[in-house]
């Protein structure tokens, strides 16, 4: 995040914080950032995404190292967590078992949305939802597929458990 940029303000408040979680209104973001936040901040959940491309306001908070991890329109009120670097993940054999949460950390670590990543995985955008709501779990394939993405990615997690 440069210095100048809009949301530098938010970011430099956020680093402040050492990782601390932060809840924000709109009100105090805007005193933050001494200017008007645009209306689709006000109107629209997905303008507080954690998407690592084409959306500067996100680079503020995933710079500083948060993620967005509560948004209540009504209330005009945004939470900020530190984003987890590691993640411990339970195996089956040689397969990691992928929970929902786990499957959402990764796609937001990789600046997908639910549609991309389906892509890539060759399945369905609602297969995604549905895993990420703990709907059902990938299958073992699946599960090595994510694997792979997540090496590749980068997306780090450790093994802490076996389940039978």
């Amino acid at each position: 995040m440069k210095p100048g940029s809009k949301y530098y303000s938010l970011y430099a408040f956020l680093l402040e914080q050492a990782g601390r979680p932060v809840s924000l209104t709109l009100a105090e973001i805007e005193q933050l950032l001494e200017t008007s936040l645009p209306g689709s901040a006000r109107a629209r959940v997905g303008w507080w995404s954690n998407r690592s491309r084409g959306a500067v306001q996100a680079a503020a908070w995933m710079d500083a190292g948060y993620h967005v991890v509560a948004v209540d329109l009504a209330a005009e009120s945004i939470r900020f967590e530190k984003a987890q670097l590691t993640y411990t993940v339970k195996k089956q054999g040689d397969t990691v078992l992928w929970s929902g949460d786990m499957i959402k950390a990764m796609r937001q670590h990789l600046g997908l949305s639910q549609g991309e990543l389906a892509k890539e995985l060759g399945v369905r955008q609602q297969t995604i939802s549905e895993w990420e709501k703990g709907a059902y779990e990938p299958s073992r394939a699946t599960s090595k597929h994510l694997g792979l993405v997540a090496e590749r990615a980068g997306f780090a997690y450790e093994v802490g458990g076996e389940r039978p």
